[in-house]
């Protein structure tokens, strides 16, 4: 059964976009980008939802720099009940109905693993279902305060985690890996 990695960037105060930012939280590096190549680099099939597939395939499809190229040729499964076939982008396919048996289908099918890009939403109810074997968060070094937008973990179900590595990226990003862990219900007051 193929594993399922869902990455997630985001600033110290949780955002997964802001006002006036740019890629990568106008925070680029030499680390970075060999990170984003090294993983577009790795077989795998892309799991998004709606929004980010036309985000993605708007600039990737036209793009021709390596990371685009490759996540071009990767295969990538768009969950959206709202999508009609034929997706635009390249190797992409719509998966619709059911997030939990679309899902399973796929990681009893692949022979490579499963790794959602953004999708906030979608990373959400995988959490909910219980069928992310990793979360990774890439930290960028800012906080956005009121020009923050998109709140990464507004509204996600109470997880527990287990640190499974860290690693520094260009001397001031921080990416964390995370496996499911068994949590402890809230204390209640008496």
């Amino acid at each position: 059964m193929a594993d399922l990695t869902a990455d997630l960037f985001v600033t110290l105060d949780g955002f997964a976009a802001g006002v006036g930012t740019g890629a990568f939280f106008d925070c680029p590096g030499a680390d970075l980008d060999a990170w984003v190549r090294r993983e577009s680099q790795t077989p795998q099939i892309l799991l998004m939802g709606r929004v980010t597939y036309e985000t993605l395939a708007e600039i990737s499809s036209a793009a021709v720099d390596e990371a685009s190229t490759q996540m071009n040729d990767l295969p990538k499964a768009v969950f959206s009940n709202t999508l009609r076939e034929p997706l635009s982008w390249k190797n992409a396919r719509l998966v619709h109905g059911d997030l939990a048996e679309g899902i399973r289908a796929l990681k009893r099918e692949s022979e490579v693993p499963l790794r959602s890009i953004g999708s906030l939403m979608l990373v959400r109810g995988l959490l909910e279902l219980g069928l992310v074997d990793r979360l990774r968060l890439m930290v960028f070094p800012l906080t956005l305060g009121g020009d923050g937008r998109e709140p990464a973990f507004a509204g996600f179900p109470r997880t527990g985690l287990e640190l499974a590595g860290t690693e520094v990226l260009d001397s001031r990003l921080v990416l964390l890996e995370y496996r499911p862990a068994e949590v402890s219900p809230p204390v209640r007051p008496a």
